[in-house]
């Protein structure tokens, strides 16, 4: 006799796999066993899939700033503290699937609710208690993610064919000969800004590192909980503030250009840990591995094809791409892999696997559109825009240069190999690479830059 147990992984925010049966025919003597097939479809359960409050703040007032990031970044740490949990207990979660929700979902929800809560309070948006945000599930990695309304599955695995416990898996990586062309470029119109800027900061060979985000979670130590490389600005860590970065030494060789650039190491994954490997936003956040210091690091401002740029104000924040698109969806996603000699291929979800004598490419192409006003928003995002197929600025938006990064790596090109560093429950996905950006240009320098930019010339 089968009989259904569909409660058993509820909870948290409903069913988050398919019904577990247990069989009074199958499994130990006492029926109370499970069939090899459910116990499969248990084994997939690979991570948490919690939804992103950041993205569902509109306004943030400025006295309540601080508070509100600190929240945010206790949101991250919770989710970190339980997938740990999860991934630790993950054999007698198998055995016993209602430990899913004693163990993980629901003393997460508890905490997520009272954050969530402290964060309706500060910012005057008592709407966001009311949106379901605190409750979390536990997903397959090859489910799409509980965000994305297309239903997208292409940045999805089988969590049989991890590498590691925590990802990447085989599946991730793909030869990219494979791949078809798939880079179109707007043609510069009449009044395009066709000139590029280009500013020597250096590959990070002094190996500046942290977990920190000074732009999502200002003031938290490891708020990243994985480790970023930085070039450009050298006092760049949780706690700095315009003023620090303004009076920052720069690794860029034009002095004035005191930016901060940084974005997620990559590892290779069978050589052995990092001296990082007892440490936040290393081993501590499940991210392992031979940290690999960039073979190139190519940092450029270009124009617009329809218009001509005006400067970016100084301190503009921008974020390009998204941490947490495995479970986020792909809506902000905007990885881009590579191998040299064909990029004019680009993945947005995998991993390139290189034939011999290429490199891996990581490309970061900025939003070039801004609103005229803000330096940054509640989310991060809203305050700049994408460009449209054309390459024309949304309503309301104004052309500035189009910071676009180049990033290249010697990496072993075997399956499983190396990986991004991410938060944990993100499985280092692909999709889920991202860059970062404040600007810390001098005027005078933006207004080389601009103008190199606006009249079709090449500066540095």
């Amino acid at each position: 006799m089968m009989m259904a147990a569909a409660a058993l992984i509820l909870g948290g925010g409903g069913l988050v796999a398919v019904n577990f049966y247990a069989s009074a025919s199958e499994g130990d003597a006492g029926g109370q066993g499970s069939s090899g097939h459910d116990m499969a479809q248990m084994q997939m359960l690979s991570t948490i899939d919690c939804p992103d409050v950041g993205n569902s703040l509109s306004t943030v007032p400025d006295s309540a700033k601080s508070r509100v990031d600190r929240r945010l970044a206790d949101l991250d740490t919770q989710i970190t503290d339980a997938y740990t949990k999860f991934a630790d207990n993950k054999d007698r979660i198998q055995r016993d699937p209602r430990l899913a929700d004693t163990m993980v979902l629901n003393p997460l929800k508890r905490q997520r609710t009272d954050s969530i809560g402290k964060i309706a309070d500060a910012t005057g948006q008592p709407d966001l208690n009311d949106k379901g945000l605190a409750a979390c599930t536990m997903r397959a990695a090859d489910a799409p993610a509980s965000n994305d309304q297309n239903g997208n599955q292409a940045n999805g695995q089988n969590a049989a064919d991890n590498v590691t416990a925590s990802g990447p898996a085989r599946s991730d990586f793909v030869d990219i000969r494979s791949v078809r062309p798939n880079v179109a470029t707007p043609r510069p119109g009449r009044g395009a800004s066709t000139g590029t800027f280009t500013s020597d900061c250096g590959r990070n060979q002094n190996g500046k590192r942290n977990p920190d985000n000074v732009i999502v979670a200002p003031g938290v130590s490891n708020g990243a909980h994985h480790m970023h490389d930085y070039v450009g600005n050298q006092a760049t860590d949780a706690f700095s503030s315009d003023a620090d970065l303004a009076r920052g030494n720069t690794s860029c060789r034009n002095q004035g250009d005191k930016s901060t650039y940084y974005w997620p190491v990559v590892r290779i994954l069978n050589q052995g840990n990092d001296i990082d490997a007892n440490a936040d936003g290393g081993g501590k956040d499940k991210n392992v591995g031979k940290i690999q210091t960039p073979a190139q690091a190519t940092i450029q401002l270009v124009g617009s094809p329809v218009s001509k740029v005006t400067a970016m104000p100084r301190f503009l924040r921008i974020i390009t791409g998204d941490a947490k698109a495995f479970t986020n969806g792909n809506a902000n996603a905007n990885a881009s892999w590579s191998c040299t000699g064909f990029e004019n291929r680009q993945l947005k979800d995998k991993y390139p696997l290189c034939p011999q004598g290429s490199q891996v490419v990581r490309t970061f192409k900025f939003q070039s559109c801004w609103d005229g006003k803000n330096t940054d928003s509640a989310n991060h995002r809203t305050h700049v825009a994408f460009a449209d197929k054309r390459g024309a600025c949304p309503a309301g938006f104004k052309a500035i240069p189009q910071l676009v990064q180049r990033i290249v790596y010697d990496v072993p090109a075997k399956a499983g190999a190396f990986a991004v560093d991410s938060f944990p429950e993100q499985l280092h996905k692909p999709v889920t690479d991202h860059g970062d950006f404040i600007d810390v240009f001098s005027d005078q320098l933006m207004g080389k830059a601009v103008n190199c930019i606006n009249t079709g010339r090449s500066c540095a």
